[in-house]
């Protein structure tokens, strides 16, 4: 072999030892390209049947309620659900303190969170949420937050800021699904929606396989008495909302009769005269509060949650007349499950309340844990619903 065939020998043998080399190496750029990259734009339908446009990055969220948090955690890194959270209400902080504090005590960055408003929809400050410079917007249908006509919407959406809207409060059973998918894409977490939407569902059949069977002869009739003792009356839920909870869960929601919205106000009357066999209160109140009601949450133990449960079914004599709570059918539970998908838990506690012996088997307990263990950043704590009467 002459000088010129052994250098290009040489060449070749380089080359050849060096393309596999090549392709790791590029193949490793297009991994980090692909993985710091924004998505391409997309669109979604979002729950007010608007066709939104997605943006290719999503850093910063503002969301129309603080409680939204519920949602959100089950979707976001746990080591950090709260990074790409730039403003909220202030409702979170004010009606359920007991999982702010749980949070912050983990994610102290809570706090750096800006307040967009106090409670309510007319609170909310357009020029704040202006100043944040969201990436996205993430409302309710209904609720404390902006609504679809709130000027606010438009006024994000002229800049380039895409609003969805999604519900888990008015009709929750229906609507929770298409809203955990819709979040899913908008904050691109399709694969962590799609988990959850796994597992709600599962634990939805392990109530509806049993539940459809039952004759109609065979539902008992429930009182829910919304936010008890927290008001002068007695607000209820009617088609919608924790309503359909206990329809599905084998029982007659009595309040689909007293009331035509998902939340309102029934007349004491009313409320005597449909005569409910089984009482079921919801509350928010932390240990440390001064004003009358149910105490459930982070920080309460059963014992000061049986105890305020017993005193708000006793709170005036009609009430305690009833003969759901004079026979002892008396139950508690959050209210704030009535605006996230933690419903679940609560859609098999009144399984078990309703029909004992049909659901013998099934634990609530166990699926709020495992709910926490897969989805969630905090510890499933303290006392969230319960049995005046527990079985012995």
């Amino acid at each position: 072999m002459n000088t010129e065939s052994f250098e290009r020998s040489l060449r070749l043998k380089s080359a050849v030892l060096s393309f596999p080399r090549l392709v790791a190496c590029i193949c490793a750029a297009a991994l980090a390209l692909a993985a710091g990259a924004p998505h391409a734009q997309t669109t979604v339908t979002d729950l007010a049947g608007r066709t939104v446009t997605l943006p290719a990055r999503v850093e910063r969220i503002v969301l129309g309620e603080g409680r939204m948090l519920y949602t959100i955690a089950l979707l976001e890194d746990r080591a950090a659900p709260l990074a790409r959270i730039v403003g909220w209400q202030g409702d979170l902080a004010k009606f359920d303190p007991q999982t702010y504090q749980q949070y912050r005590a983990k994610f102290p960055d809570i706090d750096r969170i800006a307040t967009i408003g106090t409670t309510s929809e007319a609170s909310v400050s357009p020029e704040k949420v202006l100043s944040l410079k969201p990436d996205i917007a993430v409302f309710s249908l209904s609720g404390h937050g902006p609504s679809r006509r709130n000027p606010l919407v438009e006024q994000l959406e002229k800049i380039g800021v895409p609003v969805v809207f999604v519900d888990f409060r008015e009709h929750p059973l229906k609507n929770t699904v298409p809203s955990m998918r819709v979040l899913g894409k908008a904050l691109q977490r399709e694969a962590q929606a799609e988990r959850f939407i796994a597992f709600y569902e599962a634990q939805k059949r392990r109530v509806t396989d049993v539940a459809a069977k039952i004759p109609a002869a065979e539902r008992p009739r429930v009182l829910l008495d919304v936010r008890a003792g927290d008001a002068g009356g007695v607000l209820t839920a009617g088609k919608g909302s924790f309503g359909e909870l206990v329809d599905l869960a084998g029982g007659i929601n009595v309040g689909d009769s007293l009331i035509p919205t998902a939340l309102g106000e029934a007349s004491l009357e009313a409320v005597i005269a449909s005569r409910p066999a089984i009482y079921v209160a919801t509350g928010y109140l932390d240990p440390d509060a001064k004003s009358a009601g149910l105490r459930v949450g982070v920080r309460v133990d059963e014992r000061m949650a049986r105890d305020s449960l017993i005193a708000v079914a006793n709170r005036r004599p009609e009430i305690a007349a009833l003969p759901a709570v004079r026979e002892g059918r008396i139950y508690g539970a959050w209210h704030h499950f009535y605006n996230t998908p933690y419903h679940i838990v609560m859609l098999q506690a009144l399984a078990k309340w309703q029909h004992p012996e049909r659901f013998a088997a099934l634990d609530p307990l166990a699926t709020w844990r495992d709910m926490h263990a897969q989805f969630l950043a905090v510890e499933p704590t303290g006392t969230f619903w319960l049995a005046a009467n527990p079985p012995r």
